[in-house]
């Protein structure tokens, strides 16, 4: 890719978090940039709207025209916009290129980049990543956790270190990181990718570029994943709660966490919970120690790293019951690993939104086994009830709103009250940050 970018025409699809970030980056840069948005100006732009055009950014909202397109160089997507769009199919008739933000950063930067990807588990394990290598080095976490990469790009980083989603991943055909990590595997996003198949192969991608300087971390307790490791040329590494007796796995026995032989911390002295936990620490584990971090830096990080807002994050105790933030459960298999992070513990949970339809079997049998109580709000509660009576689970309690479902959970006095919705926030809330806000709020204001 030509580094120079003087009076390059470089075209972002998006108004997002990529867009801005990515159309102040190339106009510092000295091209000319034109920034299209297929839907209407949303009045809450308006700010970032004036800085960019004060910059002489072009931008135009309501469609993507022909003048903004033609003559492009090379063109900078935002992750959302699907591969069969009408917008993607001008591009290839134009012979115009396009890349994710990812993929541009990586043209330079792949020696430097560690990616974080999975279906759960990885904006915890970003973060936590970030946090360790932070010790040693200039590590900041970006991509899919809000944060563009091109933010950094002229800041000497160290490493970057890139949650990256399928939707991003699906335009990074030539990134290849340093090191890789693969959380798991379930199904997500199916209607964006078609099939379970075409999801993994999304995410999959960066891994199957990586040759044998190169490292990946696989999960193998995750069939998909187990088997990735097989095909691949990277050096690999996998992560199991259970002791696997081969060298290259990181393993839990005895609530301890053990790599080659050492033991690298006991989980009970970590701030985060749950057995999904110990899988993000043991991935931020292996990434440290393949950078050259020793065990009492990693530990010292393990012990004081706090949970990430909206991911299983701890609010306040109220007359002895706990209660656990975990708006950023949009699916029910993030419910379950919500459900399953609590041993012997009676949990209230509140549940609901608008419902993905993926199948609930799983997450009925993790509520059979660990919840105490159901409250459920939103469009998905005529469905949930349904099916969580139809096999047997009759502990249920509808609610109008979340504050209400608060004060119903409350009444029972459990050991936990957990919102963990298995659905997305889009019928009662803007995003599930809102969501998990107002729960938050109104916790912290209960007597």
């Amino acid at each position: 890719m030509d580094n120079n970018l003087n009076n390059k025409k470089v075209l972002i699809l998006g108004f997002s978090t990529t867009g801005v970030s990515a159309a102040k980056y190339f106009k510092t840069h000295g091209a000319e940039v034109y920034l299209s948005e297929f839907d209407d100006k949303n009045t809450k732009n308006q700010d970032e709207v004036n800085e960019l055009l004060s910059l002489n950014i072009n931008i135009e909202f309501g469609g993507h025209s022909d003048e903004f397109i033609n003559g492009a160089d090379f063109c900078i997507v935002s992750p959302s916009i699907p591969l069969d769009s009408p917008i993607i199919k001008k591009l290839k008739e134009k012979n115009i290129k396009y890349f994710s933000d990812i993929e541009y950063i990586s043209f330079d930067d792949n020696e430097k980049i560690v990616l974080v990807t999975g279906t759960n588990g990885k904006t915890t394990t970003t973060a936590l990543t970030s946090y360790i290598l932070s010790k040693k080095y200039k590590a900041p976490y970006c991509g899919n956790i809000g944060i563009s990469p091109f933010e950094y790009k002229d800041k000497n980083v160290d490493y970057y270190v890139i949650e990256a989603s399928s939707y991003q991943l699906t335009y990074s055909d030539t990134l290849k990181p340093k090191i890789g990590i693969f959380c798991n595997l379930t199904p997500d996003h199916i209607l964006w990718h078609k099939t379970i198949e075409n999801y993994f192969e999304a995410k999959a991608k960066p891994f199957r570029n990586m040759d044998e300087n190169d490292f990946a971390i696989l999960n193998y307790d995750d069939n998909y994943l187990k088997r990735l490791g097989s095909e691949i040329k990277a050096r690999v590494y996998y992560f199991s709660l259970e002791k696997q007796d081969f060298e290259n796995c990181i393993y839990l026995q005895n609530n301890k966490i053990i790599f080659k032989g050492e033991e690298i911390i006991d989980i009970n002295k970590m701030q985060i919970v749950g057995p999904h936990n110990v899988q993000n620490a043991m991935c931020s584990i292996v990434a440290a120690k393949i950078l050259g971090l020793d065990n009492k830096t990693i530990q010292e990080a393990l012990e004081t790293f706090r949970a990430i807002e909206h991911r299983l994050e701890f609010i306040r105790t109220i007359d002895g019951t706990d209660y656990y933030n975990d708006s950023k459960a949009t699916n029910p298999e993030a419910s379950i690993v919500a459900i399953n992070s609590f041993e012997n513990k009676r949990v209230v949970l509140i549940a609901g939104g608008r419902d993905k339809k993926t199948s609930l079997d799983e997450f009925i049998n993790a509520v059979k086994e660990k919840i105490s109580k159901v409250i459920l709000i939103g469009e998905a509660t005529g469905r949930f009830k349904e099916e969580l009576s139809k096999n047997g689970y009759y502990s249920i309690v509808n609610s109008k709103t979340l504050e209400e479902a608060i004060d119903i959970a409350s009444l029972d006095k459990p050991d936990v009250v957990l919102l963990s919705p298995a659905c997305a926030s889009f019928d009662m809330f803007e995003n599930y940050e809102k969501r998990g806000e107002a729960f938050k709020n109104y916790v912290l204001s209960k007597k």
